[in-house]
């Protein structure tokens, strides 16, 4: 019993984290810069291949092993002799995790620019299409292109923090949770400032916006490279938790419609509600996962392996009938404290009535 809720809760923590990360990153396109991204597995598996494909052959080259197509040949015995000799080195291990979540995040940034630049100019169904085009040619690319991320094998990643023995798992999913915290920081940083004002404005008005000077095509181009970012850190960290880099394991369901459930139901442009939807969702996806077949044996006998995504489905259209806005509707954001805006408005009153 104890060893099973300590699965149900390492399953939740994980989840969380990777997907509050995620959806945040989706929130601060779609939710405030209304850029329809649905190509957000791009950048997400950016973010594994710079682990996987980039800081695993930095590995392999100070551990002594070769790094052309040997790498993924023999993979398997080059990632045990680079474990062996990080375990030894515990700085440069540590070093090294430090770059590949530095490597995720600018290669990222750069896929988000690669990927936009092209298309910003179209309209939000095109533009929609064509994010969803590029994530699967890039995808389907990886998948069946060998020499960068094992193709349909797929590469181990190196065990950064297996000097620490039993504490790597704990400190792993604390790096985790810590890495999405910071994330929500972020992402409410940008709600309140001039650049998420902007974004805002161009989400309502984009006529408007031009008309007050903001030029729309940069902040678009700003946000997708901020939410690409913070998305290949989430691929980034999946990928140094299970400890493999591979192509598919970045569907069109889990790192792209997924996140768009979770903003949906918590709420577009509100990030302690995209929160609060990914913490519940997380938490019953947990549970469907690990008690799916006794779930499927009530319920009319169907397909365990069916089962999340029914649910999922039935989630998201009940949230388009009867629940449009999400479980915390976006507030408006001033440019001041209200504190001191009603400040502001009681001297203005004030004045008015003594003159």
């Amino acid at each position: 019993m104890m060893e099973q809720a300590l699965f149900i809760l390492i399953n939740v923590v994980f989840n969380v984290s990777i997907w509050l990360i995620l959806s945040l990153s989706l929130n601060i396109e779609v939710g405030f810069a209304n850029i329809p991204q649905f190509g957000r597995l791009a950048a997400a598996l950016v973010g594994s291949l710079a682990v996987g494909g980039i800081i695993g052959r930095v590995a392999a080259l100070l551990a002594g092993q070769p790094i052309d197509e040997r790498f993924v040949e023999n993979n398997a015995y080059a990632i045990m002799v680079i474990n062996s000799y990080l375990s030894q080195h515990p700085l440069i291990s540590v070093l090294l995790l430090v770059l590949a979540l530095v490597t995720s995040v600018l290669l990222g940034a750069l896929i988000g620019v690669a990927t936009i630049l092209p298309a910003v100019r179209l309209s939000e169904a095109y533009l929609g299409i064509t994010l969803l085009s590029i994530a699967e040619v890039l995808r389907t690319f990886l998948y069946n292109y060998d020499p960068i991320i094992g193709g349909t094998r797929g590469v181990s990643v190196p065990a950064f923090l297996q000097f620490l023995n039993d504490y790597s798992t704990p400190v792993t999913l604390a790096l985790m949770v810590l890495m999405a915290i910071t994330s929500f920081a972020v992402a409410e940083a940008i709600s309140r400032s001039p650049l998420g004002r902007a974004m805002r404005a161009i989400r309502d008005s984009e006529v408007a916006a031009e008309v007050y000077g903001r030029d729309v095509m940069k902040i678009k181009i700003y946000a997708v490279m901020i939410g690409s970012a913070m998305a290949a850190l989430a691929g980034a960290l999946y990928t140094i938790f299970t400890g493999s880099s591979y192509a598919n394991d970045y569907s069109r369901f889990t790192w792209t419609f997924l996140p768009w459930a979770y903003i949906m139901l918590g709420g577009v442009g509100n990030n302690v509600g995209v929160s609060l939807a990914v913490i519940v969702m997380s938490v019953l996806r947990s549970f469907i996962q690990i008690y799916k077949h006794e779930l499927a044996s009530h319920l009319f006998n169907i397909d365990p392996s069916w089962l999340e995504y029914i649910i999922i489905g039935l989630i998201i259209i009940l949230i388009t009938l009867f629940r449009p806005q999400g479980m915390l509707p976006e507030k408006p954001v001033f440019t001041l404290p209200r504190r001191r805006i009603e400040e502001i408005r009681k001297r203005v009153l004030e004045e008015k009535e003594s003159s």
